[in-house]
Protein backbone atom coordinates (compact mmCIF):
# COMPACT_ATOMS: atom_id res chain seq x y z
CA UNK A 1 0.00 0.00 0.00
CA UNK A 2 1.03 3.59 -0.57
CA UNK A 3 1.57 5.71 2.55
CA UNK A 4 -0.28 8.95 3.24
CA UNK A 5 1.77 11.38 5.34
CA UNK A 6 1.54 15.06 6.23
CA UNK A 7 3.75 17.44 4.22
CA UNK A 8 7.39 17.00 5.29
CA UNK A 9 9.04 19.38 7.75
CA UNK A 10 12.46 20.48 6.58
CA UNK A 11 15.21 19.77 9.10
CA UNK A 12 16.58 23.04 10.47
CA UNK A 13 19.58 23.95 12.65
CA UNK A 14 19.09 25.90 15.91
CA UNK A 15 21.46 27.46 18.41
CA UNK A 16 18.62 28.84 20.54
CA UNK A 17 17.19 26.07 22.75
CA UNK A 18 13.83 27.79 23.23
CA UNK A 19 13.31 28.08 19.48
CA UNK A 20 14.39 24.47 19.00
CA UNK A 21 11.83 23.20 21.52
CA UNK A 22 9.14 25.39 19.93
CA UNK A 23 9.84 23.67 16.62
CA UNK A 24 9.62 20.25 18.32
CA UNK A 25 6.18 21.21 19.65
CA UNK A 26 5.09 22.45 16.23
CA UNK A 27 6.07 19.19 14.53
CA UNK A 28 4.57 17.02 17.25
CA UNK A 29 1.23 18.87 17.36
CA UNK A 30 0.90 18.95 13.57
CA UNK A 31 1.69 15.24 13.17
CA UNK A 32 -0.52 13.96 16.00
CA UNK A 33 -3.39 16.16 14.81
CA UNK A 34 -2.98 14.67 11.33
CA UNK A 35 -3.26 11.15 12.74
CA UNK A 36 -6.30 11.99 14.87
CA UNK A 37 -8.10 13.57 11.93
CA UNK A 38 -7.45 10.58 9.70
CA UNK A 39 -8.36 8.10 12.42
CA UNK A 40 -11.68 9.76 13.14
CA UNK A 41 -12.47 9.71 9.41
CA UNK A 42 -11.60 6.02 9.41
CA UNK A 43 -13.84 5.06 12.31
CA UNK A 44 -16.68 7.02 10.79
CA UNK A 45 -16.64 4.84 7.73
CA UNK A 46 -14.11 6.50 5.45
CA UNK A 47 -12.57 4.28 2.77
CA UNK A 48 -8.78 4.09 2.92
CA UNK A 49 -6.67 2.78 0.05
CA UNK A 50 -3.36 3.85 1.62
CA UNK A 51 -1.62 3.46 4.96
CA UNK A 52 -1.55 6.54 7.18
CA UNK A 53 1.67 7.51 8.90
CA UNK A 54 3.25 10.41 10.77
CA UNK A 55 6.53 10.36 12.65
CA UNK A 56 7.86 11.79 15.89
CA UNK A 57 10.06 14.89 15.84
CA UNK A 58 13.79 14.41 16.37
CA UNK A 59 16.77 16.19 17.90
CA UNK A 60 20.10 15.61 16.16
CA UNK A 61 23.60 16.85 16.87
CA UNK A 62 26.77 16.28 14.84
CA UNK A 63 30.26 16.90 16.17
CA UNK A 64 33.69 16.15 14.79
CA UNK A 65 35.75 16.34 17.98
CA UNK A 66 36.09 14.72 21.41
CA UNK A 67 36.53 18.12 23.03
CA UNK A 68 33.88 19.64 25.26
CA UNK A 69 33.69 22.70 27.46
CA UNK A 70 33.15 21.30 30.99
CA UNK A 71 34.46 17.89 32.07
CA UNK A 72 32.79 18.09 35.51
CA UNK A 73 29.33 17.43 34.11
CA UNK A 74 27.64 14.04 34.27
CA UNK A 75 25.46 14.83 31.25
CA UNK A 76 24.99 17.47 28.56
CA UNK A 77 27.67 16.19 26.19
CA UNK A 78 28.13 13.35 23.72
CA UNK A 79 30.77 10.69 24.23
CA UNK A 80 32.61 11.27 20.97
CA UNK A 81 32.46 12.61 17.43
CA UNK A 82 29.69 11.54 15.11
CA UNK A 83 25.96 11.92 14.61
CA UNK A 84 23.73 11.60 17.70
CA UNK A 85 19.95 11.77 17.65
CA UNK A 86 16.74 10.83 19.44
CA UNK A 87 13.04 11.00 18.76
CA UNK A 88 10.89 13.13 21.07
CA UNK A 89 7.31 13.02 22.33
CA UNK A 90 5.11 15.31 24.40
CA UNK A 91 7.34 18.40 24.28
CA UNK A 92 4.63 20.19 26.27
CA UNK A 93 5.48 18.00 29.28
CA UNK A 94 9.23 17.94 28.66
CA UNK A 95 9.67 21.58 27.60
CA UNK A 96 11.86 22.57 30.58
CA UNK A 97 13.85 19.34 30.40
CA UNK A 98 14.44 19.52 26.64
CA UNK A 99 15.40 23.19 26.82
CA UNK A 100 18.09 22.43 29.42
CA UNK A 101 19.47 19.45 27.51
CA UNK A 102 19.68 21.33 24.21
CA UNK A 103 21.23 24.39 25.87
CA UNK A 104 23.97 22.20 27.35
CA UNK A 105 24.68 20.48 24.04
CA UNK A 106 25.05 23.76 22.19
CA UNK A 107 27.16 25.26 24.99
CA UNK A 108 29.46 22.28 25.52
CA UNK A 109 30.11 21.48 21.87
CA UNK A 110 29.72 24.84 20.17
CA UNK A 111 27.57 23.43 17.37
CA UNK A 112 23.85 23.81 16.61
CA UNK A 113 21.26 21.09 17.04
CA UNK A 114 19.04 20.03 14.17
CA UNK A 115 15.29 19.69 14.59
CA UNK A 116 13.19 17.74 12.13
CA UNK A 117 11.13 14.59 11.67
CA UNK A 118 12.44 11.19 12.68
CA UNK A 119 11.75 7.92 10.89
CA UNK A 120 9.97 6.52 14.01
CA UNK A 121 6.21 6.29 13.32
CA UNK A 122 3.78 7.56 15.94
CA UNK A 123 1.43 4.69 16.88
CA UNK A 124 -2.16 5.81 16.48
CA UNK A 125 -2.88 5.02 20.13
CA UNK A 126 -0.21 7.53 21.16
CA UNK A 127 -1.63 10.34 19.03
CA UNK A 128 -4.21 10.71 21.82
CA UNK A 129 -3.45 11.95 25.31
CA UNK A 130 -5.67 9.24 26.83
CA UNK A 131 -7.32 5.96 25.88
CA UNK A 132 -8.00 6.04 22.16
CA UNK A 133 -11.43 4.43 22.68
CA UNK A 134 -12.49 7.26 24.96
CA UNK A 135 -11.15 10.29 23.12
CA UNK A 136 -11.91 9.15 19.58
CA UNK A 137 -15.52 9.53 18.49
CA UNK A 138 -16.13 5.89 17.66
CA UNK A 139 -19.32 5.70 15.65
CA UNK A 140 -18.47 2.76 13.41
CA UNK A 141 -21.27 0.23 13.48
CA UNK A 142 -19.21 -2.97 13.35
CA UNK A 143 -16.44 -2.58 15.97
CA UNK A 144 -15.10 -6.08 15.23
CA UNK A 145 -14.37 -5.08 11.64
CA UNK A 146 -12.67 -1.91 12.93
CA UNK A 147 -10.42 -3.95 15.19
CA UNK A 148 -9.44 -6.37 12.42
CA UNK A 149 -8.32 -3.71 9.96
CA UNK A 150 -6.73 -1.08 12.21
CA UNK A 151 -3.18 -2.37 11.70
CA UNK A 152 -3.68 -2.35 7.93
CA UNK A 153 -4.14 1.41 7.97
CA UNK A 154 -2.31 2.84 11.01
CA UNK A 155 0.89 2.14 12.90
CA UNK A 156 0.22 0.54 16.28
CA UNK A 157 2.52 0.14 19.31
CA UNK A 158 5.33 -2.32 18.66
CA UNK A 159 6.17 -3.58 22.13
CA UNK A 160 9.05 -5.66 20.78
CA UNK A 161 10.82 -2.41 19.83
CA UNK A 162 10.10 -0.59 23.12
CA UNK A 163 12.92 -2.07 25.13
CA UNK A 164 15.44 -0.48 27.48
CA UNK A 165 18.55 -1.61 25.62
CA UNK A 166 20.08 1.89 25.68
CA UNK A 167 19.68 2.23 29.44
CA UNK A 168 20.85 -1.36 30.01
CA UNK A 169 23.98 -0.88 27.91
CA UNK A 170 23.06 -3.67 25.51
CA UNK A 171 22.07 -1.51 22.52
CA UNK A 172 24.23 -2.06 19.45
CA UNK A 173 24.23 0.74 16.91
CA UNK A 174 23.80 -0.61 13.37
CA UNK A 175 26.65 0.31 11.00
CA UNK A 176 26.23 3.87 9.76
CA UNK A 177 23.31 4.63 12.10
CA UNK A 178 23.32 7.62 14.51
CA UNK A 179 24.32 7.12 18.14
CA UNK A 180 21.48 7.53 20.68
CA UNK A 181 21.11 10.93 22.33
CA UNK A 182 18.79 9.87 25.19
CA UNK A 183 18.00 6.77 27.25
CA UNK A 184 14.48 6.44 25.82
CA UNK A 185 13.07 6.90 22.35
CA UNK A 186 9.69 8.52 21.90
CA UNK A 187 7.40 5.48 21.68
CA UNK A 188 8.93 3.97 24.84
CA UNK A 189 8.22 7.25 26.66
CA UNK A 190 4.65 7.36 25.33
CA UNK A 191 4.05 3.81 26.52
CA UNK A 192 5.11 4.71 30.07
CA UNK A 193 3.11 7.94 30.11
CA UNK A 194 -0.04 5.90 29.56
CA UNK A 195 0.99 3.27 32.10
CA UNK A 196 1.48 6.00 34.69
CA UNK A 197 -2.09 7.18 34.30
CA UNK A 198 -3.35 3.59 34.39
CA UNK A 199 -1.55 2.70 37.62
CA UNK A 200 -1.58 6.00 39.52
CA UNK A 201 -4.81 7.65 38.40
CA UNK A 202 -3.11 10.95 37.52
CA UNK A 203 -1.89 12.40 34.25
CA UNK A 204 1.89 12.47 33.69
CA UNK A 205 2.02 16.28 33.49
CA UNK A 206 1.28 16.44 37.23
CA UNK A 207 4.33 14.41 38.28
CA UNK A 208 7.04 16.38 40.04
CA UNK A 209 10.83 16.06 39.93
CA UNK A 210 11.16 14.77 43.51
CA UNK A 211 9.43 11.48 44.24
CA UNK A 212 8.67 9.52 47.41
CA UNK A 213 7.68 5.86 47.17
CA UNK A 214 5.97 4.30 50.16
CA UNK A 215 4.32 0.99 50.97
CA UNK A 216 1.70 2.07 53.53
CA UNK A 217 -1.52 4.03 53.17
CA UNK A 218 -0.90 5.89 56.42
CA UNK A 219 1.97 7.77 54.78
CA UNK A 220 -0.45 8.83 52.07
CA UNK A 221 -2.97 10.04 54.66
CA UNK A 222 -0.29 12.08 56.42
CA UNK A 223 0.92 13.55 53.11
CA UNK A 224 -2.58 14.50 51.99
CA UNK A 225 -3.29 16.19 55.32
CA UNK A 226 -0.02 18.12 55.23
CA UNK A 227 -0.57 19.28 51.64
CA UNK A 228 -4.11 20.43 52.36
CA UNK A 229 -2.91 22.42 55.37
CA UNK A 230 -0.22 24.13 53.30
CA UNK A 231 -2.64 25.08 50.55
CA UNK A 232 -5.34 26.28 52.95
CA UNK A 233 -2.80 28.54 54.67
CA UNK A 234 -1.76 30.13 51.37
CA UNK A 235 1.83 28.95 51.84
CA UNK A 236 4.45 30.25 49.44
CA UNK A 237 5.83 27.51 47.19
CA UNK A 238 3.16 25.01 46.18
CA UNK A 239 0.55 26.05 43.63
CA UNK A 240 -1.77 23.05 43.86
CA UNK A 241 -2.35 19.52 45.11
CA UNK A 242 -3.36 16.79 42.66
CA UNK A 243 -4.96 13.48 43.69
CA UNK A 244 -6.20 10.45 41.67
CA UNK A 245 -8.85 11.35 39.15
CA UNK A 246 -6.83 14.51 38.45
CA UNK A 247 -8.68 16.29 41.24
CA UNK A 248 -6.84 19.59 41.63
CA UNK A 249 -6.96 21.77 44.75
CA UNK A 250 -5.53 25.26 44.25
CA UNK A 251 -3.52 27.17 46.81
CA UNK A 252 -5.61 29.71 48.74
CA UNK A 253 -3.26 32.49 47.61
CA UNK A 254 -4.25 31.58 44.02
CA UNK A 255 -7.97 31.59 44.76
CA UNK A 256 -8.39 28.08 46.17
CA UNK A 257 -11.11 25.68 45.06
CA UNK A 258 -11.10 22.08 43.83
CA UNK A 259 -11.83 20.70 40.37
CA UNK A 260 -12.15 17.12 39.17
CA UNK A 261 -13.98 14.06 40.44
CA UNK A 262 -12.48 11.50 42.79
CA UNK A 263 -12.75 8.03 41.17
CA UNK A 264 -15.10 5.46 42.71
CA UNK A 265 -12.25 2.99 43.04
CA UNK A 266 -8.67 3.83 43.90
CA UNK A 267 -6.04 3.00 41.27
CA UNK A 268 -3.53 0.23 41.94
CA UNK A 269 -0.70 2.61 42.93
CA UNK A 270 -2.29 6.00 43.66
CA UNK A 271 -0.12 9.10 43.21
CA UNK A 272 -0.43 12.48 44.93
CA UNK A 273 1.38 15.60 43.80
CA UNK A 274 2.31 18.78 45.65
CA UNK A 275 2.80 20.91 42.57
CA UNK A 276 5.37 23.71 42.39
CA UNK A 277 6.50 25.80 39.39
CA UNK A 278 8.89 24.06 37.02
CA UNK A 279 7.94 20.61 38.35
CA UNK A 280 9.87 21.45 41.51
CA UNK A 281 7.35 19.91 43.90
CA UNK A 282 6.97 16.45 45.41
CA UNK A 283 5.11 13.38 44.17
CA UNK A 284 4.20 10.58 46.59
CA UNK A 285 3.17 7.16 45.27
CA UNK A 286 1.80 4.31 47.36
CA UNK A 287 3.32 1.38 45.51
CA UNK A 288 1.86 -1.25 47.84
CA UNK A 289 3.73 -4.38 48.82
CA UNK A 290 6.29 -6.32 46.82
CA UNK A 291 9.28 -5.93 44.48
CA UNK A 292 7.20 -6.40 41.32
CA UNK A 293 5.23 -3.25 42.06
CA UNK A 294 8.43 -1.39 42.89
CA UNK A 295 10.06 -2.36 39.61
CA UNK A 296 6.90 -1.71 37.61
CA UNK A 297 6.29 1.86 38.77
CA UNK A 298 9.93 2.92 38.58
CA UNK A 299 10.17 1.55 35.02
CA UNK A 300 7.56 4.17 34.10
CA UNK A 301 8.43 7.09 36.39
CA UNK A 302 11.99 6.95 35.01
CA UNK A 303 10.93 8.33 31.60
CA UNK A 304 9.98 11.61 33.32
CA UNK A 305 13.67 12.07 34.29
CA UNK A 306 13.10 13.08 37.94
CA UNK A 307 15.92 14.61 39.96
CA UNK A 308 15.61 12.14 42.86
CA UNK A 309 13.46 9.41 44.32
CA UNK A 310 13.29 8.06 47.86
CA UNK A 311 11.89 4.92 49.43
CA UNK A 312 10.22 5.79 52.74
CA UNK A 313 8.56 2.76 54.31
CA UNK A 314 8.65 0.07 56.97
CA UNK A 315 11.08 -2.78 57.48
CA UNK A 316 11.93 -5.66 59.77
CA UNK A 317 14.83 -4.90 62.07
CA UNK A 318 17.42 -7.69 62.03
CA UNK A 319 19.52 -6.63 65.03
CA UNK A 320 18.53 -7.13 68.65
CA UNK A 321 19.92 -3.68 69.48
CA UNK A 322 17.28 -2.01 67.32
CA UNK A 323 13.98 -0.80 68.71
CA UNK A 324 10.61 -0.42 67.05
CA UNK A 325 10.53 3.03 65.50
CA UNK A 326 14.29 3.23 64.82
CA UNK A 327 15.37 4.41 61.38
CA UNK A 328 17.61 2.60 58.88
CA UNK A 329 19.53 4.60 56.28
CA UNK A 330 20.51 2.15 53.54
CA UNK A 331 24.09 2.33 52.29
CA UNK A 332 23.90 -1.00 50.44
CA UNK A 333 21.39 -3.62 49.30
CA UNK A 334 21.12 -7.40 49.24
CA UNK A 335 19.05 -8.07 46.15
CA UNK A 336 17.04 -11.19 46.96
CA UNK A 337 13.97 -9.83 45.13
CA UNK A 338 15.10 -11.07 41.66
CA UNK A 339 12.94 -8.65 39.63
CA UNK A 340 15.93 -6.99 37.92
CA UNK A 341 18.41 -9.87 37.81
CA UNK A 342 18.27 -10.05 34.00
CA UNK A 343 18.62 -6.32 33.31
CA UNK A 344 21.06 -5.58 36.14
CA UNK A 345 23.11 -8.65 37.13
CA UNK A 346 23.78 -9.23 40.81
CA UNK A 347 27.50 -8.56 40.33
CA UNK A 348 26.67 -4.90 39.63
CA UNK A 349 27.04 -2.89 42.89
CA UNK A 350 24.34 -0.37 43.80
CA UNK A 351 26.39 2.34 45.55
CA UNK A 352 25.20 4.82 48.14
CA UNK A 353 25.07 8.36 46.72
CA UNK A 354 26.73 10.92 48.98
CA UNK A 355 24.28 13.74 48.24
CA UNK A 356 21.29 11.56 49.09
CA UNK A 357 22.88 10.10 52.22
CA UNK A 358 23.86 13.48 53.63
CA UNK A 359 20.42 14.99 52.96
CA UNK A 360 18.66 12.09 54.69
CA UNK A 361 20.96 12.03 57.72
CA UNK A 362 20.72 15.80 58.17
CA UNK A 363 16.92 15.60 57.91
CA UNK A 364 16.78 12.90 60.61
CA UNK A 365 18.89 15.08 62.86
CA UNK A 366 16.78 18.18 62.25
CA UNK A 367 13.46 16.45 62.94
CA UNK A 368 14.60 14.40 65.96
CA UNK A 369 16.82 17.11 67.43
CA UNK A 370 19.73 14.67 67.74
CA UNK A 371 23.25 15.13 66.40
CA UNK A 372 26.56 13.30 66.32
CA UNK A 373 26.84 10.14 68.36
CA UNK A 374 23.38 10.76 69.88
CA UNK A 375 21.82 10.33 66.44
CA UNK A 376 22.81 6.67 66.58
CA UNK A 377 20.16 6.19 69.27
CA UNK A 378 17.43 6.39 66.61
CA UNK A 379 19.16 5.72 63.27
CA UNK A 380 21.48 3.06 61.96
CA UNK A 381 23.27 3.12 58.62
CA UNK A 382 23.69 -0.30 57.05
CA UNK A 383 22.74 -2.85 54.45
CA UNK A 384 19.07 -3.48 53.62
CA UNK A 385 18.02 -6.87 52.28
CA UNK A 386 15.01 -6.95 49.96
CA UNK A 387 13.24 -10.27 49.38
CA UNK A 388 10.43 -11.58 47.20
CA UNK A 389 9.07 -13.94 49.89
CA UNK A 390 6.80 -12.27 52.42
CA UNK A 391 7.15 -15.27 54.72
CA UNK A 392 10.92 -15.26 54.76
CA UNK A 393 10.90 -15.70 58.56
CA UNK A 394 9.71 -19.30 58.23
CA UNK A 395 11.78 -20.28 55.21
CA UNK A 396 14.46 -22.16 57.13
CA UNK A 397 17.90 -21.50 58.60
CA UNK A 398 19.67 -20.99 55.26
CA UNK A 399 17.83 -17.68 54.72
CA UNK A 400 18.79 -16.41 58.17
CA UNK A 401 22.41 -17.47 57.57
CA UNK A 402 22.56 -15.51 54.30
CA UNK A 403 21.16 -12.42 55.99
CA UNK A 404 23.76 -12.69 58.74
CA UNK A 405 26.60 -13.15 56.26
CA UNK A 406 25.47 -10.07 54.34
CA UNK A 407 25.64 -7.90 57.51
CA UNK A 408 22.10 -6.70 56.75
CA UNK A 409 20.47 -4.61 59.47
CA UNK A 410 16.97 -4.46 57.98
CA UNK A 411 14.73 -6.31 55.54
CA UNK A 412 11.87 -5.25 53.28
CA UNK A 413 10.49 -6.14 49.85
CA UNK A 414 10.80 -2.93 47.80
CA UNK A 415 13.92 -0.89 48.55
CA UNK A 416 16.46 -2.83 46.50
CA UNK A 417 14.30 -2.71 43.35
CA UNK A 418 13.78 1.05 43.70
CA UNK A 419 17.48 1.69 44.25
CA UNK A 420 18.54 -0.71 41.48
CA UNK A 421 16.20 0.89 38.97
CA UNK A 422 17.44 4.31 40.05
CA UNK A 423 20.98 3.13 39.28
CA UNK A 424 19.85 1.53 36.04
CA UNK A 425 18.01 4.63 34.81
CA UNK A 426 20.46 7.22 36.21
CA UNK A 427 17.97 8.63 38.74
CA UNK A 428 19.50 9.58 42.14
CA UNK A 429 18.03 7.27 44.80
CA UNK A 430 17.96 6.83 48.55
CA UNK A 431 16.24 4.74 51.23
CA UNK A 432 15.16 5.58 54.77
CA UNK A 433 13.16 2.84 56.49
CA UNK A 434 11.53 2.58 59.89
CA UNK A 435 11.67 -0.59 61.98
CA UNK A 436 8.13 -1.87 62.49
CA UNK A 437 8.91 -5.37 63.80
CA UNK A 438 11.80 -7.66 64.79
CA UNK A 439 10.64 -11.18 63.93
CA UNK A 440 14.05 -12.76 64.58
CA UNK A 441 13.92 -11.46 68.14
CA UNK A 442 10.35 -12.27 69.12
CA UNK A 443 8.80 -8.90 68.28
CA UNK A 444 6.25 -9.90 65.65
CA UNK A 445 4.00 -7.23 64.21
CA UNK A 446 0.56 -7.68 65.82
CA UNK A 447 -2.51 -5.49 65.48
CA UNK A 448 -2.23 -3.58 68.77
CA UNK A 449 1.54 -3.10 68.51
CA UNK A 450 1.22 -1.91 64.91
CA UNK A 451 -1.38 0.73 65.76
CA UNK A 452 0.83 2.26 68.45
CA UNK A 453 3.90 2.15 66.24
CA UNK A 454 2.13 3.79 63.33
CA UNK A 455 0.66 6.49 65.53
CA UNK A 456 4.07 7.49 66.85
CA UNK A 457 6.25 7.27 63.78
CA UNK A 458 4.44 7.82 60.47
CA UNK A 459 4.19 11.61 60.71
CA UNK A 460 7.80 12.04 61.80
CA UNK A 461 9.11 9.64 59.16
CA UNK A 462 7.27 11.46 56.37
CA UNK A 463 8.51 14.82 57.64
CA UNK A 464 12.08 13.55 57.46
CA UNK A 465 11.60 12.43 53.86
CA UNK A 466 10.10 15.77 52.86
CA UNK A 467 12.90 17.74 54.53
CA UNK A 468 15.51 15.59 52.79
CA UNK A 469 13.96 16.37 49.43
CA UNK A 470 13.82 20.09 50.28
CA UNK A 471 17.57 19.95 50.89
CA UNK A 472 18.11 18.24 47.55
CA UNK A 473 16.05 20.89 45.78
CA UNK A 474 18.54 23.55 46.81
CA UNK A 475 21.47 21.67 45.27
CA UNK A 476 22.51 22.22 41.68
CA UNK A 477 20.99 19.50 39.54
CA UNK A 478 24.41 19.03 37.90
CA UNK A 479 25.80 18.05 41.31
CA UNK A 480 22.86 15.86 42.28
CA UNK A 481 23.05 13.78 39.10
CA UNK A 482 26.26 12.03 40.08
CA UNK A 483 28.83 10.79 37.59
CA UNK A 484 28.73 7.53 39.58
CA UNK A 485 25.48 6.78 37.73
CA UNK A 486 27.00 7.14 34.27
CA UNK A 487 28.89 4.54 32.25
CA UNK A 488 31.90 4.78 29.90
CA UNK A 489 30.03 6.03 26.83
CA UNK A 490 26.81 7.73 27.93
CA UNK A 491 23.99 9.43 26.10
CA UNK A 492 23.99 13.22 26.39
CA UNK A 493 20.54 13.73 27.87
CA UNK A 494 20.23 13.57 31.67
Amino acid sequence: MLVETPPPFATEAFVDAGAAVARLEEIYERNTRFLRDRFEAYVNGGAFTTRVRACYPLVRMTTSTHARLDSRLAYGFVAGPGVHETSVTRPDIFRTYLTEQIELLVKNHGVPVEIGESNEPIPIHFAYRRDINIEAALTIADSSAFTRTLRDVFDTPDLAAMDDAIADGTFEVPPGAPEPLSLFRAARVDYSLRRLYHYTGTDPEHFQNFVIFTNYQLYVDAFVQLCQQRLASGAIGPDAFVAPGNTITRNARLGGGTTGITPDRAPQMPAFHLVEPGYGGITLINIGIGPSNARNVTDHVAVLRPHAWLMVGHCAGLRNTQRLGDYVLAHGYVREDHVLDHELPLWVPIPALAEMQVALEEAVGEVTGLTGFELKRVMRTGTVASVDNRNWEISGPSVIRRLSQSRAVALDMESAAIAANGYRFRVPYGTLLCVSDKPLHGEIKLAGMASEFYRRRVGQHLEIGLKALERLKHQESERLHSRKLRSFAEVAFQ
